[in-house]
């Protein structure tokens, strides 16, 4: 070890002008990590937008396809000053579509232990779809009929392509996570939470042991995964519903109900 060091030594104060372009190296490789990260970050972003772009003119695309079979072969001013109402109905339903996508993990409280990253404002995947929402829902004009202008038409649509590209990104990240965010005793939790959840909304379970599933439930996702109201108002529904009792048979006419004849 010793014949070693001294060596190293040697070589040190030999070779000491080596280190220079040694370090000059390392700073030109780190600056072009620093440099190859950005421009992966540009290219992400640029695929967004573009993604988002192309999403926006597919909208309006089937919007003005589908006013076009309603009114005949009459060409659609987009640019005239009132925008015509089939255009908003149209970009109502995408809207709509999109969140209604979205509830289905929201108020389902199965997909949200599978799925937890859809219900987390902590990813940053998941915290932009919910400002897209929150920006679609803003530019919403007040219903189909109200009148708009060209410039508020031409924001929702944009803020509506946003929203449906924001979801989709959300959707397949959350889908890829699943529970790898969280911690080997955490990723058992939520296994025994969706185990006790079937227990808790089976039909076939009494009412004591669904509500005994339930409380359990709540107690192992606490911590884990916020539920919001309507998904605990959705789920206290389910785990209350009524079991159906079985139907008595009811006496053949001209018997006394235990079936013999009436004396």
């Amino acid at each position: 070890m010793d014949e070693f060091i001294q060596g190293f030594w040697n070589f040190a104060q030999q070779y000491w002008w080596l280190i220079f372009p040694i370090m000059a190296m390392g700073g030109g490789a780190a600056k072009a990590w620093e440099q190859g990260s950005k421009r992966r970050h540009e290219r992400r972003l640029e695929t967004l937008r573009m993604k988002a772009q192309l999403k926006t003119a597919e909208i309006e695309a089937r919007a003005l396809t589908q006013q076009a079979k309603r009114r005949g072969p009459s060409v659609v001013d987009t640019t005239a000053s009132v925008v015509p109402n089939d255009l908003v109905a149209r970009l109502f339903a995408e809207h709509d579509e999109i969140t209604a996508r979205w509830l289905d993990y929201e108020l389902d409280v199965a997909k949200l232990i599978a799925f937890p990253a859809m219900s987390d404002g902590r990813q940053p995947l998941t915290a932009a779809f919910l400002r897209a929402k929150k920006t679609a829902d803003a530019l919403r004009p007040a219903s189909a009929e109200a009148k708009v202008s060209e410039q508020q038409i031409t924001e929702y649509l944009q803020a509506v392509g946003d929203y449906a590209v924001a979801f989709e990104i959300a959707e397949k990240d959350a889908r890829r996570l699943r529970d790898s965010t969280f911690t080997e005793p955490e990723r058992k939790r939520l296994e025994r939470a969706q185990q006790l959840l079937k227990v808790a909304v089976d039909e076939s379970a009494t009412q004591a042991e669904r509500n005994v599933a339930y409380k359990r439930v709540r107690e192992e996702l606490d911590g884990l995964i916020l539920l919001s109201d309507d998904a605990v108002t959705v789920l206290e529904k389910q785990v209350a519903r009524e079991i159906s009792a079985p139907v008595a048979p009811q006496p053949s006419p001209g018997t006394n109900g235990d079936g013999g004849i009436p004396q």
